[in-house]
């Protein structure tokens, strides 16, 4: 196994950061792969019911966390082009889970919220995706919680998406 650290010392089982080996690298990568299918498996069937895919299970959810998100920043979340968001959300908008107003500064702008029906399938999305990230930190407790919220936020790699996060739910210091 690979010792990824540049110190010439035997790498000591654990997991100790200063010796992260290839193997717990790959371990932390299939661990991702798995917890994202799992946690992913109850709302890909409810959106199944629907005919959606992710796509329309993202766009729902950003939609419903930041009501009034415009389609230029959620576009912006989702890193998805125009082409491939204006097809999922003419559909969310066609089925009316989504409603698009006008900007009102500016009138070029689409601002995006819910509908009734929106927040229900949200809720209902939601719900077993909450228990299981409120389980997982429940039985880790509170010192690896904020170890997972370090790692995922190194995963990420943009600046302004760490900031949304560090201003959002990081806690206060």
């Amino acid at each position: 196994m690979t010792d990824v650290s540049s110190s010439g010392s035997t790498p000591r089982s654990g997991a100790n950061p200063l010796f992260l080996r290839d193997e717990e690298l790959r371990q932390g990568i299939e661990m991702l792969f798995f917890a994202y299918r799992d946690f992913t498996a109850e709302p890909d069937a409810m959106l199944a019911r629907y005919k959606f895919g992710r796509a329309h299970h993202r766009v729902i959810y950003f939609v419903g966390r930041y009501p009034g998100l415009s389609v230029s920043d959620l576009l912006g979340i989702l890193q998805i082009t125009k082409q491939s968001l204006s097809r999922v959300l003419g559909q969310l908008v066609r089925e009316r889970f989504i409603t698009q107003t006008k900007g009102t500064q500016d009138r070029r702008q689409r601002l995006l919220e819910l509908t009734g029906k929106g927040r229900d399938l949200e809720a209902q999305l939601t719900a077993s995706q909450r228990a299981r990230i409120a389980r997982a930190y429940r039985d880790a407790g509170a010192d690896a919680v904020e170890g997972f919220r370090k790692v995922m936020l190194g995963i990420v790699s943009k600046d302004e998406d760490r900031a949304r996060f560090e201003r959002d739910w990081m806690p206060r210091r």
